[in-house]
This record gives structure tokens, sequence and C-alpha cells, in this order.
């Protein structure tokens, strides 16, 4: 009998589980959430007193360059009402018309300079000498190879990035002759390719570059690795002996540090091996050295003092090549070990990743901040090493409160003395219980999820005697002790709360504000964070290596910035008032970023029409594609809700504005949502203008065209359109019967497979074609990830090819304009090449190359794990050079429009002399699916190119008659 209750409340959990698997499913099929969600990035921000005031304005009376916004269900900072109206006051700064150009922009001091450099700067010969991010690879006064390298950047430790395979080789090579050749590649990579060289080479070298007048030259450094190695026990002074350890599977330049009897004591730092290891292997230097000083803990770094000996052979050589390269690769030597002093190893990676970001941002874009942010960034990094290791633990944490209680890390000694400096230095906010503050009724939930099941009910039944408690979950609790602490049945809940927890700390609102915007403008996008760093230390991800060179800012003035800043945090609310059913802030949302886009300014218009000022993809960092953003899912929500005639203006302004790619989603919708409200001419008229438009292209250009054939029979239009031929083109179609497990709508359909397993559709499709009645192919079920893969092998050096703009941050998977036609436009002679060279037959040759030089770095649409290099063969060898390159090409010219959609199955055999092939490509359909525009129209294209394509079609098998 005890169990009844129990079975019940589980069946009511169940059902609640699928309740809300069913709203995030069916929040899910807007189109343009997944995108926007992408754009806001992981970590949320607390949503600023500009934001909510614009939020909370009269619609009518918003503007393209208000500033301001709501508290309905956004998160606060725990400051007062008086804090708040101070920030807000701070926040609403005048607007002053340019001088120049006559626009209006904020009235910040900071503000109108940046805004005047631009503007004098289109009119007159004034030169702005403001750096940003992306001028820290090229320098315009620094030539590729020349060795203008600033020792005193913080950022020189990362001078050192991932050298390509080739340097590698060089490393495990033990002739001397090749040094000239192959070390002009590796000083090009180290001193020109790492996206952390300096900005400039104005200052003269300070550091020793050469041997002159000495045969030996002494380095301070330190061993590292002592974890991995046995306990042998030190002595101050003790004679070390440097090897290489080829071998090494984690690192091939790695150098052991041996005692005289060759006791393994650890290792050089990576940094250092990685510029040392070729000097030592070809016998330019040899190096001795002893212990300096000896460390406080057993696996902490050793202290030692390193004695490099010039080889004499390199003095008495006639070639004046090696001399030059052994002094640019001696150069590179002696900047690590002054990077090292900076950044002793005993740092926590995370702590020096993380100092590294606000160095580099700040250093790079001053101008996007004011007095008060950089004279905060300035105070965070006079602060302690336990007060800053404090800070980035919990900022790399969900939060947003913490027990101190419940705080404890190996590395920092008293997590309450680092809190303490912290809050002085207006990082953290701390929360005492013995505080007279009251706390907003958001943070009042974040502190109640602090607290354990068994901890919540006790405050329930105490404060609530009389009221039966029927809810056992989490989050069932905390809401009933907010509803109670609102309706002010439990007055003293957060007195209660508080001496449960004890001290609770948060990131103070500012210094989230501040940090958000630094790793966004590292960053350059939400979904990256300091976990990047982490993931390239340990080894599991590897970025490309490429050339950042800059000719413009992405962000020309703070005000740029802010507008940005303010468009995503709108965004942010638009999709959590989704996720609450807030259909009143969704709308607000909405009518922000129509009434932004309407009235944005000229200038920013023709960013994204024109490359005046910038490159137009530089547009994806504006307030304006932000809201555009917003915009599209809003048509989702109204379409959803069956309100056609709001999206229907929606779409109409957003056509009339923009001139991009999404033009062809936007017109058919529009010509669809005519139709819904019966305008039948209107919406054949808007079909035909969207055929005729050179933006619309691939599914949506074919969508189109059907409806022109469906809409335009007579007595509306008379004579056929001259695509109709195409557009009927039957597509052969293949039809097998299968055993269904299950045939309700709304579930994956699931086949008992021809090995009596479970399976889907393309899973039973892939064992049909296997068998000999299918004609024994070989295959993968892969949509479009293997075409991504191919092309992404094939067109390698394309993609990452030196063009300026495209390339602004370390921990880029592709170049910012892969999405745009700028991509071929600018890339045309080296596109072609590509192409000519898998037009006669090479490939397979490239694929190989490509494969051996850069497994495992990250690229675009490549994926190094699902497919194996002899299935990449076999599909390449098995296709006519002229199909391969013309999928190719089309990839080239419009990647954001062709690459998804493809079939499902790539299937390849090969003939009986195993030299040659063929491919087919089909596409998989269940009993109740369709095909969709974008796989018509891939389908069409496959057979133009010469493939044998064709659709699949799965059927049940019919039931038994009795």
């Amino acid at each position: 009998m005890n169990q009844i209750p129990n079975l019940t409340s589980n069946a009511s959990q169940i059902k609640w589980r699928e309740r809300e698997n069913l709203k995030r499913l069916f929040q899910a099929m807007l189109r343009g959430r997944e995108s926007l969600i992408r754009l806001i990035g992981k970590r949320r921000r607390t949503i600023s007193p500009v934001v909510i005031e614009l939020l909370n304005e009269n619609p009518s009376s918003i503007t393209a360059t208000s500033t301001s916004s709501s508290k309905n269900g956004i998160n606060n900072d725990l400051i007062g009402a008086e804090l708040i109206k101070r920030e807000s006051e701070k926040s609403e700064v005048d607007l002053v018309s340019c001088p120049v150009c006559g626009t209006s922009i904020r009235g910040t001091d900071y503000s109108v300079n940046s805004h005047l450099d631009i503007c004098l700067k289109r009119g007159t010969k004034r030169k702005l000498t403001q750096r940003t991010l992306l001028h820290f690879m090229s320098p315009p006064n620094c030539k590729r190879g020349d060795n203008c390298i600033d020792p005193n950047s913080s950022c020189m430790e990362q001078l050192n990035a991932d050298l390509p395979s080739n340097t590698h080789m060089l490393c495990t090579s033990s002739s001397s002759s090749n040094l000239e050749a192959n070390h002009k590649d590796l000083i090009s990579v180290d001193e020109c390719s790492s996206p952390r060289l300096s900005e400039t080479c104005d200052e003269p070298f300070l550091l020793e570059t050469s041997f002159e007048g000495n045969s030996s030259t002494v380095l301070d450094t330190y061993i590292v690795g002592r974890k991995f190695c046995g306990d042998v026990e030190l002595e101050l002074n003790m004679r070390i002996i440097l090897l290489r350890d080829t071998q090494n599977v984690k690192d091939s330049n790695a150098i052991k540090v041996v005692s005289t009897s060759l006791e393994m004591l650890g290792y050089l730092p990576r940094e250092l091996s990685k510029c040392l290891a070729p000097l030592l292997d070809y016998n330019c230097i040899d190096c001795e050295g002893s212990v300096a000083n000896l460390p406080g803990k057993p696996h902490d770094a050793v202290p030692i003092k390193l004695i490099c000996h010039k080889r004499d052979y390199i003095e008495q050589g006639t070639n004046s090549g090696i001399k030059k390269d052994f002094s640019s690769l001696w150069k590179i030597v002696l900047m690590t070990v002054e990077s090292g002093k900076r950044h002793p190893p005993n740092v926590p990676k995370y702590q020096k990743n993380f100092i590294l970001l606000i160095e580099d941002v700040v250093r790079n874009h001053p101008h996007l901040f004011t007095d008060r942010e950089m004279s905060f960034i300035g105070s965070f990094k006079s602060l302690s090493d336990a007060a800053q290791r404090l800070f980035i633990r919990l900022y790399t944490r969900k939060g947003p409160w913490f027990r101190m209680s419940k705080i404890a890390y190996p590395e920092i000694t008293d997590p309450h003395i680092a809190a303490e400096e912290l809050k002085e230095a207006g990082c953290l906010t701390l929360l005492r219980p013995s505080d007279n503050i009251h706390v907003q009724g958001c943070d009042m939930k974040d502190l109640l999820g602090l607290l354990t099941v068994s901890e919540l009910r006790d405050i329930l039944k105490a404060g609530l005697p009389k009221e039966e408690i029927k809810c056992a979950r989490h989050m069932e609790l905390v809401k009933s002790l907010l509803s109670a602490y609102e309706n002010g049945n439990c007055r003293n809940l957060q007195k209660r709360t508080t001496e449960i927890t004890g001290n609770c700390v948060r990131i103070a609102r500012f210094a989230d504000e501040v940090l958000w915007r630094v790793q966004r403008l590292f960053f350059l996008n939400g979904e990256q964070d300091l976990s990047t760093f982490l993931l390239v230390d340990i080894g599991l991800a590897k970025y490309p290596n490429y050339v950042c060179h800059a000719s413009h800012q992405i962000f020309s003035d703070g005000g740029h910035l802010l507008q940005y800043e303010e468009a995503i945090q709108v965004a942010q609310v638009m999709d959590e008032s989704l996720d609450n059913d807030n259909m009143k802030m969704v709308e607000r949302c909405i009518e922000i970023s129509k009434n932004y886009m309407c009235s944005a300014p000229m200038e920013e218009t023709s960013l994204i029409s024109s490359s005046v000022f910038k490159p137009r993809f530089f547009s994806c960092f504006t307030a304006w594609w932000v809201y555009t953003k917003v915009l599209t899912l809003g048509v989702s929500v109204y379409e959803r809700e069956r309100r056609y005639e709001d999206a229907i203006m929606i779409l109409k302004s957003l056509l009339e504005r923009t001139r991009d790619s999404r033009r062809g989603y936007w017109t058919l919708r529009l010509s669809i949502n005519l139709e819904h409200k019966g305008y039948f001419n209107e919406s054949l008229m808007v079909a035909e203008e969207g055929i005729s438009d050179p933006w619309v292209r691939a599914g949506s250009k074919m969508a189109l065209q059907k409806r022109v054939l469906r809409l335009g029979k007579p007595p509306r239009r008379w004579k056929l359109p001259s695509y109709a031929d195409s557009v009927r083109r039957s597509i052969p179609e293949v039809n097998i019967v299968g055993r269904p497990l299950n045939g309700r709508v709304g579930e994956k359909n699931l086949f008992y497979g021809y090995n009596g397993e479970l399976c889907g559709v393309e899973e039973l499709a892939l064992q049909y074609f296997a068998e000999e009645e299918g004609g024994g192919w070989r295959g993968v079920h892969s949509e479009s990830g293997i075409w991504m893969t191919i092309f992404g092998l094939l067109m390698w050096d394309v993609i990452f090819s030196d063009v300026p703009n495209v390339f602004c941050s370390k921990f880029q998977t592709g170049p910012l304009d892969l999405d745009t036609d700028d991509f071929y436009d600018t890339r045309k002679d080296l596109v072609e090449s590509q192409l000519n060279k898998i037009q006669d037959g090479m490939a397979e040759e490239i694929l190989i190359t490509c494969w051996d030089l850069h497994y495992g770095e990250l690229c675009r649409g490549v994926n190094w794990d699902r497919h194996s290099l002899a299935d990449l063969r076999a599909v390449v060898s098995c296709m006519r050079a002229q199909s391969l390159a013309s999928i190719c090409r089309h990839l080239a010219l419009d990647y954001r429009s062709w690459s998804s959609g493809m079939p499902d199955l790539l299937l390849w055999r090969f003939y009986a002399n195993n030299t040659c092939g063929e491919v087919k490509l089909v596409e998989v359909k269940g009993p109740r699916d369709r095909l969709s525009e974008q796989q018509h129209a891939w389908l069409l294209v496959l057979m133009e190119c010469g493939y044998n394509a064709e659709v699949c079609k799965v059927t049940p098998a019919p039931k038994a008659q009795d």
C-alpha cells in the first residue's frame, strides 16, 4: 500500500517530463531559434539597467538610438534601488550631433572622440594610430619574415603556437644540410603565423641575440613535469644534462632533464623545448646546467640555470643563410625564456590564460573601454594571486551565487581572505547573514537554489507550519517558498536562508559586464570561452595555422560596440521569454528590433550593402544584424500564433532593408503568408520577383518556382515560365519494404533490419543496397557531413589562405567570409587553380597530403573521426573528376546555401579491376516523409553534375489478410 503514492508520483513526474520535452521540441521548431541561441552564446549576461528601461518604454517612443530596458523577469545584481537609479542616470547620456556628419551619437567623451576620429579619417589625411585585435598578425611596417617581435609583450608565451607537421619532421631530422631551407618555414610560422605577436617593431630588441664575444650563454628556466618522474632527491647546484626525447608521443619536441647519473628529473617547459629542440637536433649548441633553487613542494617547478655552448662550426661555416637562421632561432629562444620569467610554471594555466585574454584585448581595443572600465581592469591585474584565482574559478562556474563554505581549491590558501580582497576591488558582491540588505525576488530564487532539498523543507515547515507540504522536488520547493515570500507569508525568508548558507558571493554586475565584453572581443563570438584555452593546452583541440592581417577595425568606436551589446541582450530576453511563454515580452523585443532596423543610420546599412568603409562580412558584428535575427525568429513566432499580418509586416521590412542570402527564406515566407491571408495575386507576384532576385538561391528558389507553377495557372498566368521543365524533372525512385516496429505520428520510424535488429530507415536502406539485390554498394549515412569533410580537405589551402580581415582570433575554424560571396570573389584565382587540379585527377593526392599535414586540426565542416581516410579515398577515386569539381565549385561560390540538404546516403563500389568505380547518392524517406525543397534542389544539381542520384522510399509491409 505504501508503494501506491510513489507510483502515482512517478507517473506524474513522467507526464511532466513528457510535457517539458514536447515544449522544448515545439520551441526548437521555431525557425531562427537555434541561430539566435548561438549568437547569444554560452554565458548569459545580466541585463543592464539601460536595456531594462528600453524594454519598459512605450513602443511608440522607441528610436534607433534609444538606450534603455525592463525589470520584469530579468536578473539584476544585489544592489539597492538607489544604486539602480544612480546607474541608470549614468547610462542616460544625452545625444549630441556630430559636427562632421550630423549623426546622433552618445554624449560621452570617448564616444564623441572615437566618432570624430572616424569622420575625420574619411575626409582628411589624418591617420589613426589605434591598433585593434586584427593587427596583431601583420603590422603595416613589418613584412613577413622580419624579426619584429616585442620581447616585453605579456602574451609572448603564446608565440610558440603549434607548428605544422613539416616543422615537426624537421625536429627529428639528423641532417643539418636542410637547416636553411626548413627553418625558413619554422621562423615564418613562429614570427608571422602566430596570432600572438606584438603590434609594432618600433622598440629596439633589448635581449642579447647572439654569442658575440662569448662561446656560451646562461639562461634561467625551470624543470617541469616532476609528477611524471620518480622521486629523485634534488640538491642545490646539482648538475643536470639535457637529452632530446624524440619518441615522446605527446610532444615530438620534448627535452628531458636528467642528472649526471641519467636519473630522470623532468622536462624543459614545452614552449622552450619547441624552439630549442631544432638547435639541439642540428648540433648547433650543447646545453648543461645546474639546480638554482629547491622547490617548496615535491612536484613544483625547479628553477635551473642552463648554460648553452655554441658549436664552433657554426661560426666557421661559409653558408651565411645557416648563420642567419641560427640568429633568428636564438632570438625566439631568448624571448621564450624572458616570457617564462614573467609567467613562472607554478602559476596555474587558467590564470595565465585569463591574464593573457585581458591584456590582449586591452592592448588592442583600449578605445572601446571607459576610464572606469580601464581602471577596473588595471586593479584586477594588481590583485594577489589568490584573489585572481578565486575570481577566475567563480567566473567560470555557473552560479550566480556561491556558498563560501563550499569553496575549496588547493591553489587558494584562504578563500575568505581572497573574497574580501575581491569585494574591496569591486569584483565580488559579498552577502553575509548580518547584512541588512534587501534581496530582490530574482536573487532570492538564486539564493534558494543553493539549498538542498532537506534544507528547503526545513525552512518551509518552519515558515508555514499550517500548510501541508506535498511537493518533494527541488524546483517545486523553491517555487513554493518564493510564492510565500512574495505574498508576505514568509517575510524572514532571506534571513533564514542566509543563516543556513552562511556568507555567499557572486560576481559583481559591473565586473561581469566588463569581462563579458573582454571575452566577446577576444573570441568574437559567444560560443567560445576560457575552456577553449584548456582544450588547446591539454591537446584536445588544435587550431590551424593562419595569418591574422587586418586593414579595418570591427568596432570603430565604443558607441557601435554598446549598441551591439544591447542588441544581444534584447536577443537574450527574447530567448528567455520564449522559454517562459511570456508573449508580452516577446512582442516587446520584436517591436524594439523592428523600430531599430527601420531607423538604423545609413552608415550601418551601407556596411551591409557595400564595402565602402568595412568588409561586408563585418555586418555580423553590428546591432542591425542581431536585430534581424530577432525579427526572423519573431516571424516564426507570429506564424505559430497564426498572426500572419504581423509576420507579413516584419518580412516586408526585412526585405526592404537587407541584401544577403537570407532574402530567399524571407521571400518564401512572405509569399506563403500572403496566401494564408487569401492574397493569391500578391503571393504570386512576390514569388516571381523572388525568383529574379540574385540573393534567392538553392532550396528557396526551388520552392518559389514551384509556387509560381502552382499559383500561376490560367487565368492568372497563361504562359509557362522557362524553368517549368527543370522543376518538374522527375527524380528516379526505388521502393523497399520493411517491417515497422511502430507507426505513430511524431515518433521516429523504426524497422527490423535484414539482420533482425532494430534500425532507422537510413540504416535499412544501407543494408538493402549492400545486398546483391540492391547492387552490392558500400556506403555511409552522413547527409552533408562527408561532403563538407571532402570539401574542407580539398580546399584547405584556399580556406586558410592569407586574406585580410577574415582571421581575427587565434581560435577560428574558418574565415569570417566563408558564408558570404566574398569568399569566392577575394580568392577567385586560388579557387579556380585548386578546382583545375581536382579536374585533372589530383583530388586523391590532395586529400592524402592534407590528411597527413593537418590531421586533428579544427576546420569547419571537417570531421576527422567520423570518416576514415580509406573511405574518403574510395569515395574520391570512384567519382568523376569533373563532377567532384562541380560540387566543390558550388560550395565555394555559396557555402551558406549549399552546405545542407545533401542526400542521406553516399554509396560507392569499385569495378572488377578495382582501379575505378562509381558513386550513387540516395535520399531516404520513410512512410510519411517527403522531400524538402533544399533536398529537391540538391538532387537536381547532382543530376546536372553527372551523379547517379535517386530517392529511396521505405514502406511498411502490408498486413496479412485473415
